[in-house]
């Protein structure tokens, strides 16, 4: 019971997180950016099945498109706002399985005139889980029970932004580390584990700045 109120708590701030705007916002010029997020990098899972990896193996590629949005935080901050859109929508209609993972991050940003400028910033999520752990096939005769499972994504974000001022999108290249601790929710075999991982994020940021 414990447990199950520290996740519902944890997802809440970051859902909170997520639409919550500092008083710092509307006294901002920045204005809020839109755009769309390609990403691949690789994890080490010992809890959920990698549909990518043989059965067995403890993680495998990662990869994902996101949409995001970005809202002036002040002082040249950003609150970057992921949310995934492939993964979900793959696993759901391939595998019959749930892999969800909404990230807040705060930016700062390099605030010189020079063209490549660099961005960095801590990362809080949750990651949301229905699926076979990874002894399972992902379909088929040897696919095994499915579990819910979830726990807080806890990363950061490094990388340089391509500066085009006043053009209709700029270009972010970065790396994203992540670590998540995941638990099973109501599960008869009680999965617990953790994921690490990484990727390689291309960043598409569209609105005047």
């Amino acid at each position: 019971m414990k447990k199950s109120k520290s996740m519902r708590l944890i997802l809440a701030i970051a859902l909170a997180s997520a639409v919550t705007r500092t008083s710092a916002d509307a006294a901002s010029n920045d204005p809020a950016l839109f755009g769309v997020k390609i990403r691949i990098g690789g994890r080490y899972d010992n809890v959920r099945k990698c549909v990518a990896g043989k059965t067995g193996t403890k993680g495998g590629m990662a990869a994902d498109i996101s949409a995001f949005a970005e809202f002036p935080a002040g002082n040249g901050t950003m609150l970057h706002i992921d949310l995934p859109v492939m993964r979900p929508i793959l696993f759901a209609a391939a595998f019959h399985m749930l892999q969800f993972e909404p990230t807040v991050t705060l930016k700062f940003a390099d605030k010189s005139s020079n063209k490549v400028g660099w961005v960095a910033g801590p990362t809080l999520g949750v990651s949301l889980h229905y699926g076979p752990d990874y002894n399972s096939e992902a379909a088929g005769d040897g696919r095994t029970a499915s579990f819910f499972a979830m726990g807080p994504v806890l990363g950061a974000y490094a990388g340089l932004d391509f500066k085009r001022p006043g053009e209709a999108f700029n270009f972010q290249l970065g790396l994203s580390p992540y670590v998540t601790p995941l638990f099973g929710m109501g599960d008869p075999q009680n999965h617990r584990g953790v994921v690490i991982g990484g990727l390689v994020d291309g960043t598409f940021r569209f609105g005047k700045k």
